[in-house]
């Protein structure tokens, strides 16, 4: 069950669906079908229709500054952010598109918005190299943090158990936090933590959608706005999965 959130949007996302009446189409002779499966292909490809996807996932929070944060007890960055390179040197890691996340946590404690931070120690099974947090702490101490203001939770696979993980460290009633992570991933981040226990203050980063212009690209199907809309589907998924377990 643990996995089953990441499973089902490889089996209901835009792609496979797009295969399924494709072939379908072609073995059962059935040209509408097929050209069916190119209609969505092409829609789901569309700039357009991938950008306002992507907004709406966003559209509950707008960025803010540390400054603009009240206080509390700890704050909190979400793993996901790390890729491990295979170097000539052996493994090393890169900082992917959330890196905003672990400087944003690192802003909030120079803002002095709380007196710990907690990064997690994110590994899932197929993950190679050391758990994201145990990177991501070195980061922090080289950015002027003390190692004794930062605090490491267990091994953890996804948001469920960053939030439990979390949870135990902070061993009060009711803490309260400041939950920094990317923006299209805080509405069901703040649902799961909420439902440990735990009082969220979000402070959403990473945003995916910034301000253009409309112009005739934005018409024209892409890969790149293909995999935005699955990325949609695969987000609305996760909330859908929490929303059904809380």
């Amino acid at each position: 069950m643990i996995y089953l959130h990441k499973i089902l949007p490889l089996i209901f996302s835009p792609l496979m669906l797009i295969m399924v009446l494709i072939i379908f189409g072609v073995i059962i002779n059935s040209k509408k079908i097929s050209i069916i499966g190119i209609f969505i292909l092409i829609v789901c490809s569309l700039p357009i229709v991938s950008d306002k996807l992507i907004a709406y996932l966003e559209s509950d929070y707008q960025l803010s500054k540390p400054s603009n944060i009240t206080s509390a007890d700890a704050i909190v960055v979400l793993s996901g952010m790390i890729k491990t390179i295979n170097s000539k040197d052996g493994l090393d890691y890169e900082f992917g598109e959330a890196s905003d996340r672990i400087f944003a946590g690192i802003n909030l404690f120079k803002e002095k918005k709380a007196s710990k931070l907690i990064l997690t120690r994110g590994k899932l099974p197929w993950s190679v190299g050391i758990p994201e947090g145990e990177y991501l702490k070195q980061i922090a101490i080289t950015n002027g943090i003390s190692e004794n203001n930062i605090l490491l939770t267990e091994n953890v696979e996804n948001t469920d158990q960053e939030a439990k993980a979390i949870k135990k460290l902070l061993s009060i009633d009711g803490p309260k936090i400041i939950l920094v992570t990317s923006a299209f991933h805080m509405p069901r981040a703040e649902l799961v933590f909420e439902a440990a226990g735990i009082n969220v203050v979000p402070f959403p980063v990473d945003f995916q959608k910034g301000l253009s212009k409309l112009t005739f690209m934005s018409f024209i199907p892409s890969a790149n706005a293909l995999s935005g809309t699955s990325f949609f589907v695969r987000e609305m998924i996760g909330r859908v999965y929490y929303n059904l377990k809380y």
